[in-house]
């Protein structure tokens, strides 16, 4: 870090000092500034790696220095030291491009952490193909969402990732991750619908040993895991309210009280958090805090629906058709023209989700290596046709199966669990005597199933019957 240089705003000439041993022992070289004005001199002076400036100057505020360094210097992130308890200022020092914040009195351990973190970002250039996720597509709101990221995972500020049901919250958030200076930490997401309500504060904070009936060990929770890293709240709107106030604390205080314990533990978490429901209608409902809604909304992204992008829809096709080949073996199907201009027309009310099932499912029933328009079944009542269908083959196959001799099994009942489940023990049972029956030549169990070789060996991977 010999060659990093760090500006030091602050009015307190002891505050400065502490300030610049602190960052001088870390390997840095420090210039240092009283106000705004002498901070802009130094900046048009010469670049900085980082600046780290107090919310109030004698001749302005903070806040303006870091709109100015954000439009002018984008470059280089900018920390603000801020009152003790002022989380309003540190939200507004975030939303105007504020790389952190640091309470006073400064605890030199995070301090020395955010800088760290500051000084790992890659510049800005670099971050629209940086990390493993890829945001797919050339349309014009595709290239605007992969700026707002590149940019967003410039920041620790908390993000509201807001969009349709199987849009591509998950992903986009985890671009933002891979992006950012926490990329080496881990990524947690977490769905806050599927945890049980009496559960939620020991699978979010963790618990002691005793601290209540089960807890049979130390458990770390989900801020824990994602020490160092993001934790990804999917459909946060799903917390309950006795949940958002714990949360609300955890976030203010950057600090979480495992279950049992009488101790809080620091931690150092970026958090992400997505919803498919209007939260702001919520909050006038009184269902969401609107406390709680300030912290995480205090950047939103919109991720646009597949309908706003339909130009990426051939894109989306050929890298998902790939994808399932490579899981299933072979090469990828060709698309039709008609099915082709069919999907490009179609609302998606699913979203990319809905494309991902429709074209799996073509996968399967297309025929001669082409994807024609009657394989997508888009409509509700089609796939209510191939429901019907799927269910009145098995009794045929039964009867044919009893009319040739050959042994039937005992078919599962519709009572016994899901409709999901159900389907899936006739699908499994019909499989298992077609290749008995053929003596396990796929093929002729393929034929026998009046299905394509690659239909089987799709539902035979997905069923774990290989």
């Amino acid at each position: 870090m010999n060659d990093r240089r760090v500006l030091i705003v602050d009015d307190e000439p002891d505050i400065r000092e502490l300030l610049e041993i602190t960052l001088g022992r870390m390997g840095l070289v420090t210039e240092s500034a009283a106000n705004l004005s002498e901070a802009h001199a130094q900046l048009d002076a010469q670049a900085f790696d980082f600046c780290l400036t107090d919310m109030r100057l004698s001749d302005g505020n903070g806040i303006d220095l870091v709109r100015h360094i954000s439009t002018e210097h984008p470059e280089t992130p900018v920390a603000m030291i801020t009152a003790h308890g002022s989380m309003d200022s540190a939200i507004e020092a975030l939303k105007a491009g504020a790389f952190d914040f640091v309470s006073k009195p400064v605890d030199l351990a995070q301090l020395r952490n955010l800088v760290d973190q500051a000084l790992r970002l890659q510049p800005m250039a670099d971050g629209l193909g940086g990390g493993g996720t890829q945001l797919l597509g050339e349309s014009a709101a595709m290239q605007r969402l992969r700026k707002q990221v590149t940019k967003m995972a410039r920041s620790q500020a908390p993000v509201y990732i807001s969009g349709g049901s199987g849009s591509g919250k998950e992903v986009v958030a985890r671009a933002i991750h891979e992006q950012g200076p926490r990329s080496t930490g881990p990524f947690v997401p977490v769905n806050c619908g599927a945890i049980p309500s009496e559960l939620m504060e020991s699978e979010f904070f963790g618990h002691r040993k005793g601290s209540f009936t089960g807890a049979s060990s130390d458990k770390e929770g989900l801020f824990q895991a994602a020490n160092g890293g993001t934790l990804f709240l999917d459909e946060v709107a799903d917390l309950p309210l006795p949940m958002q106030v714990k949360l609300l604390r955890a976030i203010q205080e950057k600090a979480i009280r495992p279950v049992g314990s009488q101790q809080e533990s620091a931690i150092d978490v970026r958090l992400l958090s997505a919803t498919h429901k209007d939260l702001a209608r919520l909050v006038e409902a009184g269902d969401f805090r609107q406390d709680l809604y300030y912290r995480i909304n205090v950047i939103e992204l919109k991720v646009p629906s597949l309908k706003e992008r339909a130009e990426d829809i051939p894109l989306f096709v050929a890298e998902m058709l790939a994808r399932l080949a490579r899981e299933y073996g072979g090469e990828p199907p060709e698309v039709s023209t008609a099915a082709m201009d069919a999907l490009k027309s179609y609302s998606f009310p699913g979203n990319v989700r809905e494309l991902e099932n429709i074209l799996e499912r073509a996968y399967t029933l297309c025929e001669d290596d082409c994807i024609k328009e009657g394989d997508l079944q888009f409509s509700p009542a089609a796939q209510a046709g191939d429901a019907e269908r799927y269910l009145d083959a098995p009794m045929e196959q039964i009867e044919a199966d009893a009319s040739s001799g050959q042994p039937t099994r005992a078919m599962p009942s519709p009572d016994d669990g899901s409709l999901e489940d159900y389907l899936e023990s006739i699908e499994r049972h019909k499989i298992t005597e077609a290749l008995e029956a053929t003596r396990w030549n796929k093929t002729a169990a393929a034929k026998r199933l009046g299905i394509t070789f690659r239909a089987l060996r799709y539902r035979l991977k997905k069923l774990g019957m290989e």
